[in-house]
């Protein structure tokens, strides 16, 4: 009794955790609970298995626990979205793991004895297995991808929708099968087809749609928790998994509204090709005729010192930063620019697009690092009708979140999707290495706007150079 109600004490800091994790205020306090809420969880479990090999559990505590002190020491942000689909496959690697170990060994479970485990059992170890198996290839291909190391997609998103109907289809009969038989090889059998799914659901996903996996294999990675909690009879794991699959889905959903997606094309895989102008990691720069017939049209380009100029006249300042930002490490130097903007009596804010970046809150991470005040950071809905009244919008890496293409252009990829209006400000200043499309694969109108002057260049260095000029003004 005492250590289900320790388990649920567990549950509950995780989700006051979760609760913490939604905004930036409370993000550090969330993070607090959850590591109370784990340790709690650790110890619980120890203490319930103390008769058992608590040496062996030790060691494994310390191996990962060092290992995982060692990356959270080294990761570098941009970096982060890697991060978190590596851990994702180890949720997948573990639930596979120990459904297996059920299997094979049930009486240690107190599940039953081999060959006549209740089919409600088996449906749980044939879920934990089709899951995880699918959470942990997928994750690695996502990793892959985030790093620019992905094999190229052979087959096209309509052939990838099929070939994942097909597999899931059979990964259905294996299931149904195997909880009819407790046959290992049919399970076996499962594990290989799972983890097919997972490599032909994630390949042929575009780069503009990797901030949705992310999400998604999180979401993947909770129910396959979940499916192993009620394989092991652990509240703790159903409760936690449960939560992290649904927060995982909605999350998803939210994101596939803001950036004009299907969120059901997604899931099935191939919902969007890489363009293939842009790299899968979206470091790689395209020369300013990659645009194509668009990116002929008359752009205006401006020097580092044009720029100074124009933000030292400014009232407000509203900055935009995107990837391109993440990738040349620029947000430290970023807010030392704005807090000598600040100092001059100029108002500046952030703007933050939902799915700027690679991952959820990418970008509310980086700027938290630069120590940005939380209270100059806001969201979509909270600033997007204030670009009217701002006198220069400074756009630092990002693309298609500024594209006006979005509302303008209904034959273009992206129509329908929430962009930020940044060319509503009296002056745009747009921070970009060229004039390259962004992981869409669509010219950004803004390029050409009366009222966008480009810099192109690296974003850190250009920032450098804007205080050093800013400093002469």
């Amino acid at each position: 009794m005492i250590l289900q109600v320790l388990y649920l004490c567990s549950a509950v800091l995780f989700i006051l955790s979760i609760k913490g994790l939604s905004s930036p205020q409370t993000a550090q306090r969330g993070n607090r609970l959850g590591m109370a809420g784990m340790t709690l969880a650790i110890l619980t479990t120890m203490a319930s298995h103390f008769h058992t090999r608590l040496l062996g559990v030790l060691a494994a505590l310390v191996c990962g626990g060092g290992v995982g002190f060692i990356v959270a020491r080294k990761v570098k942000m941009t970096a982060l979205p890697q991060l978190m689909a590596a851990f994702h496959s180890l949720v997948g690697a573990a639930a596979v793991l120990v459904a297996l170990a059920t299997l094979l060994s049930p009486q240690a479970f107190h599940l039953g004895v081999r060959g006549a485990l209740p089919r409600s059992v088996l449906t749980e170890i044939g879920l934990g297995v089709m899951i995880g198996a699918l959470t942990l290839t997928g994750s690695v291909i996502a990793f892959l991808k985030l790093q620019g190391r992905a094999p190229k997609c052979p087959f096209k998103p309509r052939q990838a929708r099929s070939i994942n109907a097909s597999l899931g289809l059979f990964c259905s009969v294996l299931l149904a099968m195997f909880v009819g038989t407790e046959s290992t090889w049919l399970l076996s059998g499962l594990v290989v087809a799972a983890l097919l799914v997972g490599v032909t659901l994630i390949l042929p996903i575009g780069g503009a749609d990797m901030p949705v996996i992310v999400s998604m294999l999180n979401s993947y990675s909770g129910w396959a928790a979940a499916a192993t909690g009620f394989t092991l009879q652990n509240p703790l794991l159903i409760i936690t998994g449960a939560l992290v699959g649904a927060s995982g889905a909605i999350l998803s959903s939210v994101m596939c509204k803001n950036m004009n997606r299907s969120l059901v094309s997604i899931i099935l895989g191939g919902a969007a090709q890489e363009n293939p102008s842009t790299t899968s990691s979206g470091g790689g720069a395209v020369s300013p005729s990659a645009g194509g017939a668009a990116s002929q049209r008359p752009v205006k380009l401006g020097s580092v010192e044009d720029a100074a100029f124009v933000l030292s006249q400014a009232r407000s300042v509203i900055i935009v930063p995107g990837y391109g930002m993440a990738v040349a490490q620029a947000q430290r130097v970023l807010g030392e620019m704005a807090q000598q903007l600040k100092q001059k009596g100029i108002q500046v804010r952030y703007a933050i697009h939902p799915v700027a970046g690679r991952m959820p809150g990418h970008m509310n991470v980086l700027l938290a690092e630069a120590d940005v005040p939380y209270d100059d950071v806001f969201e979509l809905d909270d600033i997007n009708a204030d670009f009217g009244a701002t006198d220069v919008a400074f756009i630092i890496g990002a693309n298609d979140i500024t594209n006006p293409a979005a509302h303008d252009d209904p034959s273009s990829p992206i129509y329908g999707m929430p962009v930020l209006d940044v060319e509503k400000a009296g002056t745009v200043l747009f921070v970009k290495r060229s004039l390259g499309t962004g992981y869409a694969g669509v010219d950004n109108a803004l390029f050409y706007r009366e009222n966008t002057l480009m810099i192109l260049g690296d974003a850190k260095k250009v920032c450098e150079d804007v205080i050093k000029s800013l400093k002469a003004v």
